[in-house]
């Protein structure tokens, strides 16, 4: 389970963040760790602040873009410090950590961490499946990164030592994982999290997604549902739709047979 859970660290603007989230991964069993486009390369400094974990650092995969770095995952989650334009489906930690592993089974599975000044974008957070918050103090929520992967790790291996001993959480964490879930389904999402150890759903990887939502896009074009000088917000939320929705495996290939089929029509 723990082998097929990704960390994945965005344009990480310091090199020492980076050997610190290796060395936070590392005393929480996760090895699997990918950068997209970091300002830097680990170095000195990296390996210095990895201390034992330089195993970590060193099998470190570096990637341009966000979407090669997940684009076999078939489970991501981004984490956001605050709320955005459009909310999306929303996660507590224990639940996010509960979905994980009932996933990593079948495929990779990402959780994914943004700059150190401004975190995720918008654009980037639309590539997630779900969003998950850590509930700081109100007052300072000041967390960095590696305090912010440590955290969501240390909850993933928590998850990770009751399911192998066999454990389902109390009613106090799930009743925790339901906490400022989004909407209704997201805290039926945090429950069932916890409640399911094994996912036995086929869900689609982020490329597949990816490519139907931009034949979606092409084909709303065609349609004039979207005007293309003036797309304004319909793509985002009906991203939003499909993540709150999400959509199986075959569910998915059913949807692109549709816009296929309307594309012959209208040519």
């Amino acid at each position: 389970m723990l082998e097929n859970i990704r960390i994945v660290l965005v344009n990480t603007s310091h090199t020492g963040n980076i050997g610190s989230v290796a060395r936070a991964m590392k005393t929480m069993g996760l090895s699997q760790l990918v950068l997209v486009d970091p300002v830097s390369k680990p170095d000195s400094q990296a390996s210095a602040l990895a201390a034992g974990a330089t195993d970590v650092l060193h099998g470190a995969r570096i990637v341009d873009t966000l979407a090669e770095a997940i684009a076999d995952c078939g489970l991501v989650i981004g984490t956001s410090a605050r709320n955005r334009t459009l909310d999306w489906p929303l996660l507590e930690p224990r639940g996010a950590a509960a979905k994980l592993l009932s996933e990593s089974p079948r495929y990779p599975v990402a959780l994914v961490f943004g700059r150190e000044s401004s975190g995720l974008t918008n654009d980037e957070l639309q590539q997630c499946n779900f969003h998950v918050h850590i509930p700081a103090n109100p007052d300072y929520s000041s967390l960095n990164l590696a305090m912010a992967v440590q955290a969501l790790s240390y909850e993933i291996r928590m998850q990770w030592l009751e399911n192998a001993k066999g454990q389902a959480p109390n009613d106090s964490t799930a009743k925790g994982q339901a906490l400022n879930a989004s909407t209704a389904k997201g805290q039926a999402l945090n429950d069932a999290a916890a409640e399911s150890p094994i996912e036995l759903i086929d869900y689609p990887r982020a490329d597949d997604l990816e490519r139907f939502f931009v034949h979606l896009e092409q084909t709303l074009g065609e349609t004039g549902f979207i005007i293309k000088q003036h797309p304004g917000q319909v793509m985002a939320k009906l991203r939003r739709m499909f993540a709150r929705a999400r959509p199986e495996e075959a569910e998915l290939n059913i949807l692109r047979g549709i816009l296929t089929s309307i594309d012959k029509k209208i040519r």
